[in-house]
């Protein structure tokens, strides 16, 4: 095995949308580094079956203020 190609394998903190709070290793930022989800299994869809609209990037308003005069009311 080559050595030195590795990344940097590490403990950071990882919070969830929750609150809760735990250490885990990874190689995402710097050692001790916390890691805030905004999506995770307690309040993805997937998992909790309820569906809620997530607009983190103003994706969703983007695309009502692009298309706020189509309707398909006569």
């Amino acid at each position: 095995m080559k050595s030195n190609i590795h990344p940097d394998y590490h403990e950071i903190n990882v919070v969830m949308t929750d609150g809760t709070k735990y250490v885990t290793r990874s190689t995402w930022g710097k050692p001790g580094d916390t890691m805030t989800l905004d999506i995770d299994p307690k309040s993805h869809p997937a998992w909790t079956g309820v569906h809620r609209l997530l607009d983190t990037g103003g994706q969703l308003a983007k695309f009502n203020k692009r298309f706020q005069g189509l309707s398909l009311k006569k």
